[in-house]
């Protein structure tokens, strides 16, 4: 018996003050929290169902508050109680883009996702009291690197099954350094963390809709852009994203931010953040799997990796790194 479930509905039948309501899952998830959507009359919500053990909400209710503020077409908070991990939030919808992307609509469905973008980035500049706490934490170097590592140790060990001899392990060891430096010396602006075609939704108004970011940091200021643009989920021609990834530099500037005015350098952040991103979401791909059982992203492995693969045969700072990926015979490597 799902107890969790039992708990919710009786839980939103007390908030909505009904007796008789549908509710029916509405996403999956990599991670413990569900969500369930609920029509009730003649409205549709959305529930989410965190465990307090293994989900702080907190964060999310904070954060949802202060990104609603700034403008951002996020749900709203309609009802909670944290003690349990319950919420009931206001429902964006079903379409997701990356159902919704292709030839005909990427260029519209991108243009709003990263004016959305500048406005979450320049957030982090808003003035707030003196006694104010910071909103978000630090994407610090321990941070970045324990990112990295889900990579050595979930992919290249557990789901290829490579013993690292100590060569390979140092060859790890100074990429990941390398690229946590290169990271930590981009401008800093608010992160979502998670900002591609999975967590925005396409709505008729104020779109997108941005789900899923409870884990926002402060970081670096290329890292949301190459989620959205590298997306794990789905690929475009390097031409375009380069284009693409110039657009963002000129209206990120001309709003504001501290992207400086070298197209070339900001390229190049934008590049090293992605292979940092990329071996991240190898592994946590792979502990999706192991884990919790959740083999649904197995196949976007190949994708996220070739990423890496491309990148680094494009800098000497990762020429080691690329040579181990080939050796290890990961995807895409010739």
């Amino acid at each position: 018996m799902d107890n969790r479930l039992a708990a919710l509905k009786d839980w939103i039948g007390r908030v909505l003050r009904v007796s008789v309501y549908d509710i029916r899952p509405a996403s999956a998830d990599a991670s413990f929290r569900r969500y369930f959507r609920v029509r009730a009359g003649g409205a549709t919500y959305i529930a989410m169902d965190a465990p307090p053990e293994q989900e702080d909400m907190r964060p999310y209710v904070r954060i949802a508050r202060r990104l609603h503020e700034l403008g951002l077409n996020v749900p709203r908070i309609l009802e909670q109680d944290l003690e349990r991990g319950f919420l009931l939030i206001s429902d964006l919808g079903e379409r997701l883009y990356l159902a919704q992307l292709n030839a005909d609509t990427v260029e519209r469905l991108y243009g709003d996702a990263l004016g959305a973008l500048v406005v979450l980035q320049a957030g982090a500049f808003s003035r707030r009291a003196p006694d104010e706490e910071p909103l978000l934490p630090d994407y610090d170097a321990a941070l970045l690197t324990r990112e990295m590592e889900l990579f050595r140790e979930w992919y290249l060990g557990r789901h290829l099954g490579r013993a690292l001899g100590a060569r390979q392990h140092d060859v790890l060891d100074r990429s990941f350094e390398f690229l946590t430096r290169a990271a930590l010396a981009q401008p800093r602006v608010w992160v979502h963390r998670d900002y591609h075609s999975r967590n925005l939704m396409v709505t008729d108004v104020n779109n997108p809709g941005i789900l899923d970011f409870q884990d926002a940091v402060v970081g670096p200021v290329t890292y949301d852009l190459v989620s959205l643009l590298r997306d794990c989920y789905i690929a475009w021609p390097r031409a375009r994203v380069e284009d693409w990834a110039k657009g963002y530099h000129e209206l990120a500037r001309q709003s504001g931010i501290p992207v400086g005015d070298d197209d070339a350098l900001f390229l190049r952040w934008f590049d090293l953040m992605g292979v940092q991103r990329h071996l991240k979401a190898s592994g946590i791909f792979a502990r999706l799997n192991y884990r919790d059982g959740k083999p649904g992203y197995l196949p976007d492995i190949p994708r996220t990796l070739g990423y890496v693969l491309e990148v680094g045969a494009r800098y000497p700072e990762l020429e080691e790194l690329h040579a181990l990926l080939l050796e290890l015979k990961v995807p895409g490597a010739a």
